[in-house]
């Protein structure tokens, strides 16, 4: 069994293990990664070996922990990043250049109908078909976008939206409410294979999906992380956050994960603050004293304009993993809109949670 794992912010660790007797054999750990002394390799090797198969990642980074020399050095490196690893190898997990990855970046469309499309497309990655799919957005209007389960009444005052002409839509993923503006938002899907994220937990995926636009970000001259449990922030503030929802597959078979980002490329933070109900909660547990000071857009931080942006992120997950231009077909198009009409645009679905 073979498994890789890029530690987020670190190196990759590659992780080749047999399983017999419902424990692991021969584990051979390796990768660009550093470690002092050497003998800590075979350490972390004597350690794998002989714990059970199913044991969690906790569980196995424990054992690595214990087993290493004293004054032992990673950099790039974690016991918990190898023990994703050793899971990932024993859950059979897939990467990402197993796939032959799609674009979609079409024009303008109203914000209900991306909520749709996020559905349906993800659906189609679950039934295998269609291939792993980036989704660039092109906002066809402003909107406030909240997550599947949070109370409508509390996070957007009905006043303020109709004032500025913003549209309330609610998405199939948890998380927090966003503003968005056409123009002022850069919003990316990823539909992917429930087996490129096995092996991990939960909130490792959020980091695992989200480390290759860390990388386009740096390229752009911004030292950017992930910030648990899904928000990508810089030393300036936030810059994005993150959602996700599981679909299952055909007959309850393997599915697939929708992974959304909204980022702040430009921001009206009074106009935000008109429509949106922040809570003081919130804000405390953000460390911060005013929501204008969460966000941070990427205007000011690149100085580029928000076309390049795109067009510099899409650059970077081609050379990471390549990509070829695509489309939403005639069929996804009917049923995204379909579904837009009878879900995502009536109050039965918006105020599920009033």
């Amino acid at each position: 069994m073979h498994g890789e794992y890029k530690v987020p912010g670190g190196k990759l660790v590659v992780v080749d293990v047999e399983v017999t007797d419902g424990v692991l054999r021969n584990t051979r750990v390796a990768g660009d990664f550093f470690l002092e002394p050497d003998e800590a390799l075979d350490a972390v090797n004597h350690a794998l070996n002989g714990a059970p198969a199913d044991l969690d990642a906790a569980g196995l980074a424990a054992r690595i922990d214990a087993a290493l020399p004293e004054g032992t050095v990673m950099y790039g490196l974690t016991s918990a990043g190898v023990a994703v690893a050793v899971r990932r190898a024993v859950a059979r997990a897939t990467d990402w250049s197993d796939y032959d990855w799609q674009l979609i970046h079409e024009g303008p469309q109203p914000p209900a109908l991306h909520m749709a499309l996020d559905e349906v497309l993800t659906a189609e990655v679950a039934a295998g078909r269609r291939p792993p799919t980036l989704r660039v957005w092109e906002w066809g209007g402003p909107a406030v976008i909240i997550g599947s389960f949070q109370s409508l009444r509390n996070e957007v005052d009905p006043e303020g939206a109709e004032r500025h002409g913003i549209e309330v839509v609610r998405r199939i993923s948890g998380g927090g409410a966003m503003f968005v503006e056409p123009g002022n938002t850069i919003t990316y899907s990823l539909s992917v294979p429930e087996s490129l994220v096995q092996g991990l937990s939960f909130q490792d995926s959020y980091a695992y999906l989200d480390d290759w636009v860390l990388g386009a970000l740096g390229d752009m001259g911004i030292r950017a992380w992930y910030q648990p449990l899904n928000d990508i922030t810089t030393d300036q503030g936030k810059i994005a956050g993150a959602a996700q929802k599981r679909m299952v597959g055909p007959d309850g078979g393997p599915g697939a994960v929708l992974h959304h980002v909204t980022m702040a490329y430009d921001i009206d933070a009074d106009k935000m603050l008109d429509v949106l109900r922040i809570g003081k909660e919130k804000m405390s547990d953000k460390g911060t004293r005013s929501a204008k000071k969460r966000v941070d857009p990427l205007r000011r931080q690149t100085g580029l304009p928000r076309e390049t942006v795109i067009e510099r992120m899409i650059d970077s997950f081609r050379a990471r993993y390549g990509v070829s231009g695509g489309e939403v077909t005639g069929e996804e198009l009917a049923r995204a809109q379909e579904l837009a009409r009878t879900k995502f645009t009536t109050p039965q679905w918006t105020a599920r949670v009033p």
